[in-house]
């Protein structure tokens, strides 16, 4: 069983891969666009700007493979810009147009001497008891976050998990096969990696 990691140019790709593997999955990374479709679950990580990390999806041609895969019912789970990615646009440069997947923009932080931006670091995350991800995770549970921007989601039914920095954000959203976390699992430590864990099971079993 391979989950495929969208290999675009940017993003802690091997962290991710190597964290798959620890909770047994067989991950590749990868820009090849049959094997991206051919995989059981599929990645798409992301550090970096939106508007490049955008420009670099199209320029490999793995926008439209990312689009066939989320449409096909691949299991998906996007981190950290890999979840604003799948919004309509984003703030950053821009308007820079995102995949358009989900509806929604993406917007920064207001700034705060209280609350430097980048949001950086450990923070608590309220999670939807009902998301099938979050099996085992307690809720107010630390996750670990490096984010200037956050999403708004148009539809409120879409947000998965919450946390304060500010404002009350969303931190991670599910629809259908689409499971997308801002805060980076790799990098949170044991419930991180039990999160990717149930990702990996829910792959298997088809879910």
């Amino acid at each position: 069983m391979t989950i495929a990691v969208v290999d675009y140019g940017m993003g802690n790709l091997r962290s991710v891969q190597k964290a798959l593997e620890r909770v047994g999955a067989e991950a590749v990374v990868t820009r090849e666009a049959q094997t991206i479709r051919s995989a059981r679950g599929v990645v798409l990580p992301g550090v970096g700007a939106f508007g490049a990390c955008m420009e670099n999806l199209r320029r490999f041609g793995l926008d439209e493979v990312v689009l066939d895969v989320i449409a096909h019912g691949t299991p998906f789970f996007g981190i950290c810009l890999g979840m604003q990615l799948l919004f309509q646009e984003s703030e950053e440069f821009g308007p820079v147009r995102g995949l358009g997947v989900l509806p929604g923009r993406v917007v920064r932080f207001p700034t705060s001497a209280e609350r430097p931006v980048p949001h950086m670091g450990w923070n608590q995350v309220r999670v939807r008891p009902d998301v099938p991800h979050f099996h085992n995770i307690p809720n107010g549970s630390f996750m670990y976050f490096v984010h200037s921007y956050y999403v708004v989601p148009k539809d409120p039914g879409l947000v998965a998990a919450t946390t304060e920095y500010g404002v009350e954000f969303a931190s991670a959203v599910y629809w259908n096969n689409i499971f997308a976390t801002q805060y980076h699992p790799e990098k949170s430590q044991r419930l991180g990696l039990a999160l990717l864990k149930n990702f990996v099971e829910l792959v298997a079993r088809g879910s």
